[in-house]
Protein backbone atom coordinates (compact mmCIF):
# COMPACT_ATOMS: atom_id res chain seq x y z
CA UNK A 1 0.00 0.00 0.00
CA UNK A 2 1.21 3.47 -1.04
CA UNK A 3 1.63 6.46 1.27
CA UNK A 4 0.98 9.96 0.99
CA UNK A 5 1.59 11.36 -2.55
CA UNK A 6 4.19 13.99 -2.53
CA UNK A 7 4.68 17.09 -4.94
CA UNK A 8 7.96 18.26 -5.51
CA UNK A 9 8.49 22.11 -6.89
CA UNK A 10 11.74 22.76 -7.54
CA UNK A 11 13.83 24.34 -10.68
CA UNK A 12 17.10 22.47 -9.46
CA UNK A 13 16.83 18.82 -11.06
CA UNK A 14 19.58 17.36 -9.15
CA UNK A 15 17.47 18.79 -6.08
CA UNK A 16 14.71 17.25 -6.99
CA UNK A 17 16.26 13.80 -7.79
CA UNK A 18 17.98 13.96 -4.09
CA UNK A 19 14.65 14.49 -1.99
CA UNK A 20 12.91 11.57 -4.72
CA UNK A 21 15.52 8.97 -3.76
CA UNK A 22 14.83 9.34 -0.03
CA UNK A 23 10.82 9.74 -0.19
CA UNK A 24 10.46 6.60 -2.68
CA UNK A 25 12.75 4.47 -0.10
CA UNK A 26 9.97 5.72 2.12
CA UNK A 27 6.95 4.28 0.13
CA UNK A 28 5.44 8.01 -1.00
CA UNK A 29 3.99 8.65 -4.14
CA UNK A 30 5.97 11.35 -5.66
CA UNK A 31 5.27 13.53 -8.81
CA UNK A 32 7.95 16.67 -9.69
CA UNK A 33 7.48 19.77 -10.65
CA UNK A 34 10.11 22.35 -12.00
CA UNK A 35 7.95 25.52 -11.58
CA UNK A 36 4.77 27.08 -10.06
CA UNK A 37 2.82 26.43 -13.09
CA UNK A 38 3.77 22.83 -13.89
CA UNK A 39 3.01 22.27 -9.88
CA UNK A 40 -0.55 23.83 -10.19
CA UNK A 41 -1.38 21.60 -13.39
CA UNK A 42 0.30 18.68 -10.80
CA UNK A 43 -2.50 20.06 -8.45
CA UNK A 44 -5.43 19.31 -11.13
CA UNK A 45 -4.23 15.56 -12.39
CA UNK A 46 -3.25 13.93 -8.80
CA UNK A 47 -4.18 13.58 -5.69
CA UNK A 48 -1.42 15.63 -3.93
CA UNK A 49 -1.16 15.28 0.28
CA UNK A 50 1.97 17.07 0.54
CA UNK A 51 3.71 20.07 -1.40
CA UNK A 52 7.57 20.65 -1.22
CA UNK A 53 7.92 24.04 -2.63
CA UNK A 54 11.09 25.95 -3.36
CA UNK A 55 10.62 29.97 -3.00
CA UNK A 56 12.91 30.96 -6.01
CA UNK A 57 11.90 29.40 -9.45
CA UNK A 58 11.27 30.83 -12.94
CA UNK A 59 8.19 31.36 -14.62
CA UNK A 60 5.88 31.50 -11.24
CA UNK A 61 7.70 31.57 -8.24
CA UNK A 62 7.06 29.47 -4.89
CA UNK A 63 5.13 32.48 -2.92
CA UNK A 64 3.04 33.28 -6.11
CA UNK A 65 2.63 29.13 -6.36
CA UNK A 66 1.33 29.00 -2.77
CA UNK A 67 -0.82 31.51 -3.05
CA UNK A 68 -2.65 29.89 -5.92
CA UNK A 69 -2.98 27.00 -4.39
CA UNK A 70 -4.84 28.22 -1.24
CA UNK A 71 -7.34 30.07 -3.39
Amino acid sequence: MSREAILLVDDEKEIIELIEIYLKNEGYTLYKASNGLEALEALQSHPIDLIILDVMMPQMDGIQACMKIRE
